[in-house]
C-alpha cells in the first residue's frame, strides 16, 4: 500500500504513520518529493484493510493499494524520475546522458591509467572496470581482486571519475564498497538473491544488469531486491538477452528502455558492448539508445583490445570512443539533453 502524506505535513504526523505501519507488520519506506512525502507499506496482504484505516489519522491524504508485485520500483509509489547522484558532478536519470566507459577488466597499472585517462579526455563521466570477474570458463582471467580495485581507485584520484565495478558475492561485497563508488551486479548474479539483499544493505549506488534470459517483471523485482533493504538508488542495464540469433552475441533489446520507463522511476542505461559483442556495433546502438530515451551508456574502452585480457572484440580503441562521443553529443541535443 501507498500512503501519501498532505503537502506539507508534519513530521510528528509522517512517525506517526510509520509507527502505525510497523506495528500492522509492515516494512515502511519513505519516499521523499518535491511538494509531499510517500510512504510505502511493504509486506504481506495479511493486514491491507488495517493499512487502509491509515487514510483517518492527521496529515495524511490518501491511502492507494500499489497494483504491481514490484512496489517500491513501480510508478505507482513515486511519478517522478529518481535522480541518482554518484557525485557532485555526476547525476543519472536527469537531462545529462551519463556515459561510464574504460576495459572490461583491470589489467595492470598502465592499462588502467591509460583508459582513464583516454575515456576521461573523450567526455566519459564515470570509469568502468572489473577488478572481480565472474567468468563461463573457469580458466579465463577471472580478475585482480583487491588489487585491481586499488588501481581503480588510483586511476579515480588522478582523473576525478568516479568508478563503477562488480560485485559478485556477498562476501567481498563489502570490500568492493569500500572503493567503488557504483557496485555493479552482473547478469549472471541478477537473481542471486542473497547478493542483492547484501547491495541492499551498502550505501552505494547499485548498477543492475539485466539477466540473459530474464523479463521485464522478472528485473524489477530483482531491482525489489535491492531497494527492500534500505537502497533506493538503483540503476537498471539492459545489456542484451540470449535469442536464438547468432550473429551477434546478445540481442540488444532496446525495446526495453520506453517499457521500463512506463512502469519504473528508475533510470535505465545501456551497454552496447555486451550487448552486441563487436566493437562495430557499438557507436550505432549508442546512438539509438540516447534516441530511444536512455539515461546513460556503459561501454567498454581499451587501449590495446587484441591483447586485453577479456572482451576484447566489443572494445572501442580510445580514438573510436572519442569519435563516437562526439557524434554522440549531437543525438544528445535532439532530445533536449547534454552529453
Amino acid at each position: 500500500m501507498i500512503i501519501v502524506m498532505k503537502a506539507g505535513a508534519a513530521k510528528k504526523d509522517r512517525d506517526v504513520v510509520l509507527k502505525s505501519i510497523r506495528e500492522l507488520g509492515y516494512k515502511p519506506h519513505i519516499i521523499h518529493g518535491e511538494t509531499r512525502d510517500v510512504i510505502g507499506a511493504i509486506g504481506g496482504d495479511h493486514g491491507k484493510t488495517a493499512l487502509q484505516r491509515l487514510e483517518t489519522l492527521h496529515g495524511v491524504e490518501q491511502v492507494l493499494p500499489i497494483l504491481q508485485p514490484y512496489k517500491l520500483a513501480s510508478k505507482e509509489i513515486k511519478k517522478e524520475a529518481s535522480l541518482i547522484r554518484i557525485s557532485d558532478n555526476v547525476v543519472i536519470g536527469g537531462t545529462q546522458v551519463v556515459v561510464m566507459a574504460g576495459p572490461c577488466s583491470v589489467e595492470s597499472e598502465a592499462q588502467i591509467i591509460e583508459s582513464a585517462l583516454a575515456v576521461k579526455k573523450a567526455g566519459a563521466h564515470v570509469l568502468r572496470g572489473g577488478a572481480f570477474k565472474p567468468r563461463t570458463s573457469p580458466y579465463s582471467f577471472q580478475g585482480l581482486e583487491e588489487e585491481g580495485l586499488k588501481l581503480l581507485a588510483k586511476a579515480r584520484d588522478l582523473t576525478g571519475l568516479p568508478i563503477v565495478t562488480e560485485v559478485i558475492e556477498p562476501e567481498t561485497a563489502e570490500l568492493v564498497a569500500e572503493y567503488a563508488d557504483i557496485l555493479q551486479i552482473g547478469a549472471r548474479n541478477s537473481q542471486n538473491f542473497a547478493l542483492l539483499k547484501k547491495v541492499g544493505q551498502l550505501q552505494r549506488p547499485v548498477l543492475l544488469k539485466r539477466g540473459m534470459s530474464m523479463t521485464i517483471q522478472e528485473f524489477l523485482m530483482s531491482a525489489e531486491y535491492i531497494m527492500s533493504e534500505g537502497n533506493q538508488d538503483v540503476i537498471l542495464c539492459e545489456r542484451g538477452i540470449r535469442t536464438f540469433e547468432t550473429a551477434t552475441r546478445n540481442t540488444l533489446d532496446l525495446s526495453a528502455i520506453p517499457v521500463l520507463k512506463g512502469k519504473t522511476h528508475l533510470p535505465v542505461v545501456i551497454d552496447p558492448s555486451h550487448g552486441t559483442g563487436n566493437h562495430h556495433y557499438v557507436a550505432p546502438m549508442c546512438y539509438a539508445s540516447v534516441a530511444a530515451g536512455a539515461d546513460g551508456l556503459i561501454i567498454e574502452v581499451h587501449p590495446d583490445p587484441e591483447h586485453a585480457s577479456s572482451d576484447g572484440a566489443q572494445s572501442l580503441r580510445p580514438e573510436k570512443f572519442e569519435e563516437m562521443m562526439a557524434k554522440l553529443r549531437l543525438f544528445a541535443e535532439v532530445d533536449g539533453r547534454t552529453l
